[in-house]
């Protein structure tokens, strides 16, 4: 599925698997969805209210695929598919389990090498996350693999430029400390 076969907020009506977060007054519902025998996100803003409507969601979205953008050859990061709207955009859905100690000794034994190494293309690509302390933005795939999601809170900018040589390289250590959480927790 691409931008350009995304179906129209009408034809999504009946298309809803699951509501994967009820947002609440500043945050979108994020739905599963299934067109076609193909399954992904929806990241919606449209049922909150006014403000956040008309200002502040079209801007968090556009905050947030930038992010998914500058990810697209990620392979931790679910692939974009597009704006349905000024409100809500489309992910891949990649099914997998929160991060939790649970996990301790259920994760293989290259998870968390994969998971830093994920952390820093990343930021070689131009993004910090911000809030991978978060156990449901870290995932552990259904094959075995980390996966990276919910970049609303991410900053995005040119690695080699001078704002992501001063501000990304520092802001790269929260990211880099809620590594070192999960590191903890799973080993």
């Amino acid at each position: 599925m691409s931008e350009a076969t995304l179906p129209s907020r009408e034809e999504l009506a009946g298309c809803v698997i699951e509501i994967l977060h009820r947002g609440k007054s500043r945050n979108p519902d994020v739905f599963l969805i299934e067109v076609d025998r193909q399954r992904f996100v929806l990241k919606d803003f449209s049922p909150r209210g006014t403000f956040v409507r008309n200002i502040l969601g079209p801007w968090l979205v556009d905050r947030e695929v930038r992010a998914y953008k500058a990810l697209s050859e990620h392979p931790f990061v679910p692939r974009y598919l597009g704006r349905l709207d000024k409100m809500a955009f489309a992910l891949e859905y990649r099914p997998g389990e929160r991060m939790s100690r649970s996990l301790k000794g259920r994760v293989s034994s290259d998870f968390l090498s994969t998971l830093r190494q994920a952390i820093d293309d990343m930021h070689r690509l131009g993004v910090v996350h911000l809030d991978l302390r978060h156990r449901s933005n870290v995932l552990v795939g259904e094959d075995g693999q980390p996966v990276l999601i919910d970049f609303a809170s991410a900053i995005c900018g040119d690695p080699f430029g001078i704002f992501g040589k001063l501000v990304l390289r520092n802001l790269a250590r929260l990211d880099q400390r809620a590594f070192e959480k999960w590191r903890v927790r799973l080993s």
